[in-house]
């Protein structure tokens, strides 16, 4: 298994499928990581639509989106559930940024962040505009995550 990168470690490009609920439409696609190169990118893998604590999460990062953004960063929601899931789990909780569908847990595994009986550690990074880890948050068991305005902080300590 990978390790978990560190910061300063320049994440490798990968691309997954996904989806993007704006207004009554869920645009699928997909998202490439050098894509997102030249700005700051959140990547929140969370183990399963729909389950308490990953709804908690994925709510406050919906909710906090636009202090997010304000700072130049997009977020990506990934977990290991297919495209129809994370749709019925955007319209259901009018979620706002992509949710990605890594369903072999190939980016996962490149994480370092894959688990038994879970699938995978509940894990966000931060990435700065040259795709290097600038922050991460990584649980052992998956029962805790950062709040958005945690996210928004380090955020903008990247852009200062």
């Amino acid at each position: 298994m990978a390790h978990t990168p560190k910061i300063g470690d320049t994440v490798g490009d990968f691309r997954l499928p996904g989806g993007h609920l704006t207004g009554e439409t869920f645009h699928r696609r997909d998202y490439a990581l050098r894509e997102h190169r030249g700005t700051p990118l959140i990547l929140a893998f969370y183990p399963g639509d729909d389950t308490p604590v990953c709804t908690a999460q994925l709510c406050s990062y919906s909710d906090g989106l636009a202090d997010l953004q304000a700072t130049g960063a997009t977020v990506w929601g990934i977990s290991p559930q297919g495209l129809d899931s994370h749709e019925q789990f955007a319209r259901d909780r009018k979620l706002r940024m992509p949710l990605l569908s890594d369903q072999g847990r190939t980016v996962a595994k490149s994480f370092g962040i894959t688990a038994p009986l879970i699938g995978l550690r509940r894990a966000v990074f931060i990435l700065t505009p040259a795709g290097r880890v600038h922050w991460k948050h990584v649980t052992a068991v998956g029962a805790t995550y950062p709040p958005a305005a945690t996210l928004t902080a380090q955020l903008a300590e990247l852009t200062a």
